[in-house]
Protein backbone atom coordinates (compact mmCIF):
# COMPACT_ATOMS: atom_id res chain seq x y z
CA UNK A 1 0.00 0.00 0.00
CA UNK A 2 0.97 3.42 -0.49
CA UNK A 3 2.45 5.21 2.42
CA UNK A 4 0.95 8.34 3.74
CA UNK A 5 4.58 9.24 5.12
CA UNK A 6 5.73 8.97 1.65
CA UNK A 7 8.31 6.80 2.48
CA UNK A 8 9.63 9.13 5.20
CA UNK A 9 9.23 6.15 7.98
CA UNK A 10 11.91 4.13 6.30
CA UNK A 11 14.44 6.98 8.20
CA UNK A 12 13.69 5.77 11.46
CA UNK A 13 15.17 2.29 10.46
CA UNK A 14 18.62 3.90 11.44
CA UNK A 15 17.82 4.33 14.97
CA UNK A 16 14.88 1.99 15.04
CA UNK A 17 14.33 -0.64 12.92
CA UNK A 18 12.28 -2.63 14.69
CA UNK A 19 9.38 -0.28 14.67
CA UNK A 20 9.92 0.12 10.81
CA UNK A 21 10.25 -3.62 10.65
CA UNK A 22 6.78 -3.33 12.23
CA UNK A 23 5.30 -0.90 10.59
CA UNK A 24 6.44 -1.80 7.41
CA UNK A 25 5.63 -5.52 7.77
CA UNK A 26 2.55 -5.60 10.07
CA UNK A 27 0.66 -2.10 10.32
CA UNK A 28 0.78 -1.61 6.08
CA UNK A 29 1.06 -5.30 4.84
CA UNK A 30 -1.19 -6.90 7.13
CA UNK A 31 -3.49 -4.46 8.84
CA UNK A 32 -4.54 -2.24 6.15
CA UNK A 33 -4.70 -4.49 3.59
CA UNK A 34 -7.30 -6.45 5.79
CA UNK A 35 -10.48 -7.03 3.20
CA UNK A 36 -12.82 -6.57 6.32
CA UNK A 37 -12.92 -2.91 6.08
CA UNK A 38 -12.24 -0.90 2.61
CA UNK A 39 -9.21 1.79 2.91
CA UNK A 40 -11.69 4.30 2.52
CA UNK A 41 -13.14 3.28 6.14
CA UNK A 42 -9.71 2.35 7.43
CA UNK A 43 -8.67 6.00 5.95
CA UNK A 44 -11.66 7.71 8.12
CA UNK A 45 -10.80 5.81 11.63
CA UNK A 46 -6.86 6.52 11.00
CA UNK A 47 -7.80 10.23 10.57
CA UNK A 48 -9.80 10.64 13.44
CA UNK A 49 -7.66 9.27 15.93
CA UNK A 50 -5.01 10.73 14.53
CA UNK A 51 -7.07 14.38 14.93
CA UNK A 52 -8.10 13.63 18.31
CA UNK A 53 -5.08 12.83 19.38
CA UNK A 54 -3.44 16.00 18.20
CA UNK A 55 -0.52 14.05 15.69
CA UNK A 56 1.07 15.17 13.25
CA UNK A 57 0.60 12.36 11.05
CA UNK A 58 -2.95 13.52 10.12
CA UNK A 59 -1.92 15.64 7.29
CA UNK A 60 -0.43 13.02 5.38
CA UNK A 61 -2.85 10.40 6.58
CA UNK A 62 -5.46 13.13 5.21
CA UNK A 63 -4.12 13.19 1.96
CA UNK A 64 -4.20 9.18 1.70
CA UNK A 65 -7.39 9.56 2.68
CA UNK A 66 -8.20 11.51 -0.17
CA UNK A 67 -6.59 9.20 -2.41
CA UNK A 68 -8.65 6.40 -1.07
CA UNK A 69 -11.93 7.84 -1.53
CA UNK A 70 -12.46 10.32 0.92
CA UNK A 71 -13.84 13.82 -0.18
CA UNK A 72 -12.27 17.09 1.01
CA UNK A 73 -16.39 17.98 1.94
CA UNK A 74 -16.70 14.89 3.76
CA UNK A 75 -13.47 15.24 5.70
CA UNK A 76 -14.12 18.59 6.73
CA UNK A 77 -17.57 17.34 8.13
CA UNK A 78 -15.52 14.74 10.40
CA UNK A 79 -13.34 17.46 11.64
CA UNK A 80 -16.87 19.67 12.68
CA UNK A 81 -18.01 16.36 14.47
CA UNK A 82 -14.56 15.56 16.25
CA UNK A 83 -14.64 19.15 17.23
CA UNK A 84 -17.28 18.00 19.77
CA UNK A 85 -15.77 14.88 21.01
CA UNK A 86 -12.25 15.68 21.03
CA UNK A 87 -11.95 19.57 21.21
CA UNK A 88 -12.34 22.52 19.33
CA UNK A 89 -8.34 23.53 18.89
CA UNK A 90 -7.54 19.78 17.48
CA UNK A 91 -10.87 20.30 15.32
CA UNK A 92 -9.23 23.54 14.14
CA UNK A 93 -5.21 22.61 13.81
CA UNK A 94 -7.08 19.83 11.83
CA UNK A 95 -8.65 22.18 9.60
CA UNK A 96 -5.49 23.97 8.95
CA UNK A 97 -4.13 20.79 7.95
CA UNK A 98 -7.02 20.26 5.85
CA UNK A 99 -6.43 23.77 4.07
CA UNK A 100 -3.20 23.17 3.21
CA UNK A 101 -3.58 20.11 1.58
CA UNK A 102 -6.50 21.85 -0.43
CA UNK A 103 -3.91 24.87 -0.99
CA UNK A 104 -1.06 23.07 -1.99
CA UNK A 105 -3.08 20.25 -4.16
CA UNK A 106 -4.47 23.28 -6.13
CA UNK A 107 -0.94 24.71 -7.09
Amino acid sequence: MKRPSGGRGKELASVAPLLNELTEDILYDKIWEREQLSKRDRSLITITCLIALNRDQAQGHMQLGMENGLSVEELGEAIAHIAFYAGWPVAVSAARKLKNIVETDSD
